[in-house]
């Protein structure tokens, strides 16, 4: 959930296959490898192939148990390097014809994952990426609320009203706009539970990235951790700051993925 300033705090206990329920984050890359080498060292990931439909992938796992998923590009594919969120569905095929009615496009599937279940990979009518898993157990984000795990994902766009609604029909969530004159938010939720957040920016969104999705990952120290990110090649793009759920800083890896550290709040 966000306060009034956009910044976020972890979500709530919602089971994490309950459909409209982020249950996983990925990122495709140019090079393995290296990115492996930078989010083990970063967040003390450690790394399994499969699932092999998914192409050259591998599981990011934090004391046995999987946290994320990095996958690598086709050198023929020109797509953006970014994390992409997962939402849980019990029918990614039913979610499909859904995303398509409510005018968002299905870039990837609905295709099998051998044993992790049913995915596709979804654009709202905005243009911002995201994916639907039917995820098989034990599949998917299996820990959270510790340093190196995903703890929010918010959607910045243009303006939060219409995208907000898609998401809605999508994945049957309820909303809570944020009543400011000077800010344009609303966090996404399930039987009560805050699981997303969507963020208007109108005019000042910016061009050469459009509207997208932002992970925050969990992080004893943002500071330190931002400082970690700079040494192993990637970019601090907003220092650290204070905000009403903790302490936040925006980065880039060394592929130009952006993602958020978190340091909840005591």
């Amino acid at each position: 959930m966000t306060d009034a300033r956009g910044t976020a705090r972890p979500n709530g206990e919602a089971p994490r296959h309950t459909p409209g329920t982020p249950c996983w984050v990925s990122l495709m890359v140019h090079g393995l490898e290296t990115t492996e080498e930078f989010y083990g060292a970063l967040f003390g990931w450690e790394f399994r192939p499969g699932p092999e439909q998914l192409g050259p992938y591998v599981r990011a796992l934090l004391d046995g148990r999987d946290v994320a998923g990095i996958g690598l590009l086709p050198p023929d594919r020109r797509l953006p390097v970014a994390w992409t969120p997962y939402f849980a569905s019990s029918d990614a095929d039913r979610t499909a014809e859904v995303i398509r009615s409510c005018g968002g496009t299905v870039g990837v599937g609905p295709l099998d994952a051998a044993d992790a279940g049913r995915l596709a990979i979804g654009v709202d009518p905005a243009g911002a990426v995201f994916g639907v898993w039917q995820v098989a157990e034990p599949f998917g984000t299996a820990v959270t609320g510790v340093p190196g795990t995903p703890a929010w994902n918010e959607l910045t766009t243009f303006e939060s009203g219409y995208v907000a609604k898609f998401y809605e029909t999508v994945f049957g969530y309820d909303e809570e706009p944020v009543v400011s004159a000077d800010l344009d938010y609303v966090t996404l939720q399930l039987d009560g539970r805050p699981v997303a957040g969507v963020h208007g920016l109108g005019n000042a969104l910016p061009r050469d990235r459009g509207p997208h999705w932002m992970t925050y990952f969990t992080v004893a120290d943002a500071d330190d951790a931002a400082d970690h990110v700079v040494h192993l090649g990637g970019q601090v793009l907003k220092p650290a700051r204070d905000s009403a759920h903790g302490r936040v800083a925006t980065v880039a890896d060394p592929e130009g993925a952006r993602f958020a550290l978190l340091q909840p709040s005591d």
